[in-house]
């Protein structure tokens, strides 16, 4: 049995996997599991020939495709990774050397970015962690396979599955913030502008909390995600 499983769900992000793969050499103790919501047939290419891999297919949802991850695994760790997210360095350490008593936990959030700007989001994101304990799924989320199952894993909704389950995470024990930067890139703050995207990521969550539902997000927003 693997001691670790990354669950990485793509929907057309063979670029951004191709990179990630570099951080993640083969090893015997962990297993990477790509879910893929589409049909790209380059992706078995991809990971031909690489030890403890496996690919599977899905209907398109990022909860869908984590929970299918989870599901395909024994691992007794399971990390749930953003393919354009970068691992950091000493990051499969840092995950060995987890208190027994904590149930799972998250990374430092970091921009793949120089602009001052991205050094202010981090700074936002790192105080909106701290006070409010609400992590996305961008800081990849990793959780002890007991406590995941007890949970029921990532509730099937088109936005917020992230916010939902590390909410429902908190309350199930210790967590740890590992304080080693995973990097995801910033192509959409980029592409949206820097604080357009970081209003929007707000709005959404807001919307959340006053009680509107993920369903009615996702068509308002069409399907945009804050992470």
């Amino acid at each position: 049995m693997a001691h670790l499983a990354i669950v990485v769900p793509v929907l057309s992000d063979y670029d951004a996997l191709r990179v990630l793969l570099a951080d993640i050499p083969p090893r015997a103790d962990v297993e990477l599991i790509v879910v893929d919501g589409g049909s790209d047939a380059r992706l078995a290419e991809l990971l031909a020939g690489r030890a403890n891999v496996r690919l599977i297919r899905t209907s398109p949802g990022r909860a869908i495709q984590m929970n299918a991850g989870a599901q395909a695994s024994d691992a007794e760790i399971l990390l749930f990774l953003h393919a354009d997210s970068r691992l950091p360095g000493g990051w499969d350490a840092a995950l060995r050397a987890l208190p027994v008593t904590s149930v799972g936990g998250w990374f430092r959030f970091a921009l793949d970015d120089d602009a001052w700007q991205a050094r202010a989001i981090e700074r936002g994101v790192a105080w909106r962690v701290r006070v409010l304990r609400l992590p996305f799924g961008d800081q990849g989320i990793f959780v002890r396979r007991s406590t995941f199952v007890r949970l029921g894993g990532f509730a099937a909704w088109p936005l917020m599955e992230d916010v939902e389950f590390v909410r429902r995470l908190i309350r199930a024990g210790d967590v740890v913030e590992i304080p080693l930067p995973l990097r995801t890139s910033a192509r959409r703050w980029r592409r949206d502008g820097w604080f357009s995207r970081s209003v929007r990521n707000v709005a959404l969550v807001s919307l959340y909390f006053a009680g509107v539902s993920p369903v009615r997000l996702a068509r308002w927003y069409g399907g945009a995600h804050p992470s």
